[in-house]
């Protein structure tokens, strides 16, 4: 990547610019839970209204009842005892047992820490993470954590209540991404160990996790190939969902002249021009293959994904993650998918 770089004079898509930031402090996790309750969690709880069953899955049925079988209805919950002593076909109804594992995976790797707004990914990583953890905790699930940077730091069990939430929040508040020197961003060009490499997250979810869970993948993605087949070997067992971590200044620079580039994984820095329309197009053009080529990545694994942008609003993108959850769920039982939906799914 680095070769790749100097020849070409371009900038990979997660090089962006670095600008100086006013040194703020950083609240507390109560701080950031209280203020997620009061204004993202209860705006939630008006606008899914019963849609949490769409949002997750628990891992078992139960036999709630039996009624005559109806078009479209599945012939494997035919119950055939019940259907020759009635001389009518009669199917099983069950119920879902809500009591479910969910489990994040968590990319906290020096990418992640850039935002070319008032947010970095990292804080929309944190209030996502905080959001779902007191969703699920709420009806007495239990959420766990495997954090990575350097290679993964801990390993949270999964546990529920407040306070549980409360520690796995300031756990990724503890994982902070150390300052490139120039003696480590040498150290990591001359080798291989200076990228994120999410495959080391994925297999030790793999060999972690052994009951059937939920995974949430948050990350940007920004890593070393060899992640995609971990990744699809984890939807086999488990229900998976890829959380994209976007920035819009990853897609597209604006014209700000000359600025200076910093490999938040390396610590390199290149100096370019951005009042050159050609650079600012290939740049484009750049990041728009490596976008297409991660979302095909991602379907081919099998995962549904969630795009979380650092200017978007959290509560509108879980919103339409589960509308589109439950579009698919209806396409499978055989239903249609409405239009405005068909090009996101």
């Amino acid at each position: 990547m680095i070769r790749w770089l100097r020849r070409e004079k371009t900038p990979p898509p997660h090089a962006v610019p670095n600008p100086p930031r006013a040194e703020t402090a950083t609240p507390n996790a109560e701080h950031i839970l209280r203020r997620l309750e009061w204004s993202v969690l209860r705006q939630l709880d008006g606008l899914l209204l019963g849609d949490y069953r769409t949002l997750m899955r628990g891992a078992g049925l139960d036999l709630a009842d039996l009624r005559e079988y109806q078009m479209h209805d599945d012939v494997r919950h035919i119950d055939w005892n019940v259907t020759a002593r009635m001389q009518t076909p009669h199917v099983r109804v069950f119920t879902e047992d809500r009591e479910m594992a969910a489990w994040f995976l968590l990319d906290l790797s020096p990418s992640v820490d850039f935002g070319s707004g008032p947010q970095r990914k990292r804080q929309v990583s944190a209030e996502f993470v905080a959001v779902l953890a007191r969703l699920l905790t709420r009806h007495g699930n239990r959420v766990g954590a495997l954090l990575y940077a350097a290679g993964v730091e801990k390993m949270i069990p999964a546990r529920a209540s407040r306070q549980h939430v409360l520690h796995l929040l300031h756990a990724m508040q503890s994982v902070q991404p150390a300052a490139t020197t120039k003696k480590e961003a040498a150290r990591a060009r001359q080798s291989s160990a200076g990228g994120t490499k999410l495959s080391e997250l994925l297999l030790a979810a793999a060999n972690t996790i052994c009951r059937r869970s939920t995974i949430f993948v948050v990350s940007d993605f920004i890593s070393e190939p060899g992640w995609e087949k971990p990744l699809g070997q984890l939807a086999t067992r488990h229900e998976v969902v890829a959380v994209r971590l976007t920035d819009p200044l990853e897609l597209a620079l604006p014209d700000l002249g000359l600025l200076t580039l910093r490999d938040a994984e390396t610590g390199e820095q290149l100096l370019v021009d951005t009042h050159s329309p050609a650079f600012r197009r290939r740049f484009a053009a750049i990041a728009a293959q490596r976008e297409a080529e991660l979302r095909g990545s991602l379907a081919r694994a099998g995962v549904d994904t969630l795009e979380l942008s650092t200017d978007d609003d959290l509560a509108s993108a879980i919103v339409r993650f589960t509308d589109l959850r439950r579009q698919r769920a209806r396409v499978a039982a055989g239903g249609g998918m409405p239009a405005h939906l068909r090009k996101t799914a």
